[in-house]
Formats: C-alpha cells, structure tokens, sequence
C-alpha cells in the first residue's frame, strides 16, 4: 500500500532532449572553435572539447542524483547555503587563485571552482524559501524591497567586487524572482527603466563611478570599448571587433562547420566567451538563430514547468534557474554583438 502512495517520478523528456542537444552541440562548437590553439598549445586539437566532456558527464551524473533528491529537502538548509555563500565568497577574496589579474578561483591541487557559481544556486533556494515563508506580504512593496536590498544586494555586491558580470547575474536572478512573486508590477518596471537610462548614460556616469572608486580603471576602459572599439583596433577593442568581423563574415549560412578564419588565433578565447562569434561565422545568421531559438525553448519548457508545479516553493525554484540561464544567454550574446560592455559571461 506505501508503494502505491509514493509519488510518482517523471521527467520533462522535451527539456531533457533540448539540454542534452545543447551539450552535445556545445562540444562540437568547442571542438570547431578551439581545435587550432589547442593544438598549437597542447599538441591535442582534441584538449578543450575532452576537458568540456568530461564536466558535462560530471555535471549530467549530478543532475541525475539531484534530480531523485525531493527538493523541500534541500530547502531546509536554505540559511546554511546563505551563508556558506558568504564564507566562500569572503575566502575567494583572501586566498583565492588569480587568473588573469582576477581572484574568482578556489581550489585545491589540480581541482579549482568558481565560488560565483555555488552563490548563484544557494540565492536561488534562499529567496524561493523566503519569498514562500512571506506569503501575501511579498505584496508590500517594502517588503519586497526590504527582501532585495538586505538579502540579494549584499552578497551580489561581494561577488561583483571581484566578477561584476556575476555580480549582474545575481542581482538580475534576485529581480526576476521577486517580479514573478510580487502582484504590484509598478516598481520593477520603474527599475528596468532606470537599467535602461544607466545604459544610456553609461559613458559619463563610468567617468564619475571610476573617480569615486565604485568602479576599477579595467572597468572603466571597458565602457570605453563599447561605445568605440574602432578606437581601441589593437588594445581594449581588439577582441570586440575580431568578434564582429567573424559575425558580418558569416553571412546568412556561414562558411561551413569548422571553416572559420577568426578562429585562427584573431578571436581570443573563441572556445570560450566568443564562442557565439564563431557559430555565426560557421553557420551564418541561420545557425545562430537557431540557437537563439533552442534556449527560447528551454525557457519555455522552464515557464510550463513552472505552472505545473505542485507548490510555490516549487516554481519559485524553477523561476530562478530559468532566470539565471536566460540572463547568461542574453548577456553573452550582447556582449560579443557589443550591445553592452565585455563582461566575460560563457554561453
């Protein structure tokens, strides 16, 4: 009889086909795009795609494992994640690896994370228990804004201390959470106003923020590659505009899988955060829309998932990882289409 009354287990079998046809294309991408450098560093065409392998194998076992694991469980540790965050975050400044010039890594021996990566999961869990736990005050928009302001932004602020494109991810997956929960609509649309006025001004305002020291000089010369890389063609620019010339050279079906030039070392990182470049210089304008329209996919399988779900708690929890992917996605393709500034956000 207790076997009849345990709840029954499914997968969503269209996100499951859509995730693993994004690895698997992610991997031949890889291979396309870092095939040259890592034979010229490593003596194996094959060194990127192999080491990308062997994280999605890691990262489709987690998946299956957590995926068994009935997710009020883990929410109960929903303080404890929180501040872990914090800990990690604050270790990460103290004795954390520095890769080019940035302290983002925790390691030990061989094995190194990105702490960044643990916060934006925890926040997640956090504030869908938290924003459950308020009921009908989430209605308030001081509480809302008390919940924003005294819970997302400060560990967003640590994190963006050291990586502000994470830092943006974090507090972009705090203000969708609390959009969707929150019925008064009015200031959340009054903040993606003033988002849109920041952009706008984004030139002068970096002036002012650089010299009251919110925001570093390498930030600053940033902005100034956006809103000119034609001025920067061998410094800041280089990578912006190596980018567009591999997107204009694509046409609208590209030059064929693997036949890129740009990724013949002119895109740097062209395996990594211009990886989208390439994909539209292979496969032109068509390939890269349908991309765009694979991830359009995802999050549409995210949005039912979130309707069906059996409580609150529930679709909060898939509200905000259907938030933190669409935010990293439109975030790296306006970045390599220089729509915003170089963030260093992988697709």
């Amino acid at each position: 009889m207790a076997k009849k009354n345990r709840p029954k287990r499914f997968y969503d079998y269209s996100l499951l086909f859509c995730i693993i046809f994004l690895m698997v294309f992610g991997l031949v991408m890889i291979y396309s795009a870092s095939s040259y450098t890592a034979q010229l560093k490593f003596n194996n065409a094959g060194y990127f795609m192999m080491r990308q392998l062997t994280f999605a194998l890691i990262g489709l076992g987690a998946a299956l494992v957590i995926s068994k694991v009935d997710y009020h469980w883990y929410a109960r540790l929903y303080r404890f994640g929180y501040f872990i965050s914090y800990v990690l975050m604050i270790a990460v400044s103290l004795v954390g690896r520095e890769v080019n010039g940035k302290k983002r890594w925790l390691g030990v021996g061989s094995f190194s994370f990105q702490p960044t990566e643990v916060v934006k999961i925890t926040l997640i869990v956090y504030l869908a228990v938290l924003i459950t736990k308020m009921g009908s005050e989430i209605n308030d928009w001081k509480k809302v804004m008390k919940v924003g302001l005294l819970r997302a932004l400060p560990i967003a602020a640590i994190v963006g201390a050291n990586n502000l494109s994470s830092g943006i991810i974090i507090v972009g997956i705090a203000f969708v959470m609390l959009f969707i929960a929150s019925r008064h609509k009015v200031l959340f649309y009054a903040g993606g106003i003033a988002a849109a006025v920041v952009v706008a001004i984004a030139g002068p305002l970096a002036i002012l923020l650089e010299k009251i020291k919110v925001l570093k000089p390498y930030q600053l010369s940033r902005i100034h590659v956006w809103l000119s890389p034609e001025a920067y063609p061998m410094d800041g620019g280089y990578q912006v505009l190596q980018g567009l010339y591999a997107i204009g050279s694509g046409g609208l079906f590209g030059k064929g899988l693997g036949e890129s030039i740009q990724k013949m070392g002119f895109v740097p990182e062209a395996q990594n955060d211009m990886i989208f470049s390439i994909i539209c210089e292979e496969l032109g304008f068509f390939g890269a829309l349908c991309v765009i329209m694979i991830f359009l996919f995802l999050i549409s399988r995210f949005v039912l998932i979130a309707n069906n779900a059996p409580d609150l708690l529930g679709a909060l929890i898939v509200v905000g990882v259907m938030a933190h992917i669409a935010i990293q996605v439109i975030l790296n393709i306006a970045v390599v289409t220089n729509t915003i500034p170089n963030t260093g956000i992988t697709l």
